[in-house]
């Protein structure tokens, strides 16, 4: 169990957050079109999960923006962004950014996910759904950067998990 925190109040973060070397975990999240989708489809791609709590807060829209300008660009590379968001609201938000270098997933039928990847907010405000965090894959899996956000309202670090891809 990790803790971060919201607002500056404590927060506690279940699972095991995968470290840099680990293998990433397995797993099946629901894509824009509803159809479930594992890591195993984007075999031999580098990936960025861009792991947020929900599309629909400021912070949340802001990462995205930015992974989907600077690291959707790369090549062999894959944005991923994880959140609770259901796959419509994900994919209007994108549609309504003009966000095409990122693909949405939902954690809304794979609960596991967030306490495979320690991301599992399990009291607060925010119980339910996932902690801020950037996980960077390399085309095997391997975990080669990862950052849980200590605080919710704060953007990652943009600059480290970019420096793993190059």
């Amino acid at each position: 169990m990790s803790t971060v925190t919201l607002g500056g109040n404590a927060i506690d973060v279940a699972g095991s957050f995968p470290q840099v070397g680990a293998a990433a975990p397995a797993f099946s999240l629901t894509a824009a079109d509803l159809q479930d989708v594992g890591l195993d489809a984007f075999a031999g791609k580098r990936k960025v999960l861009n792991i947020v709590p929900s599309l629909d807060t400021p912070t949340c829209a802001t990462s995205t923006r930015k992974f989907n300008a600077e690291a959707g660009s790369l090549d062999n590379t894959v944005v991923l962004v994880v959140s609770a968001d259901l796959p419509f609201a994900a994919k209007r938000f994108c549609v309504a950014e003009g966000l095409d270098n990122v693909q949405t997933l939902s954690t809304f039928r794979s609960a596991g996910f967030a306490t495979d990847y320690g991301v599992a907010i399990t009291s607060g405000p925010l119980a339910g759904v996932t902690a801020r965090a950037v996980v960077v894959l390399d085309a095997d899996n391997k975990v080669i950067h990862s950052e849980l956000v200590s605080e919710i309202k704060n953007e990652p670090d943009y600059a480290a998990a970019l420096a793993a891809l190059k």
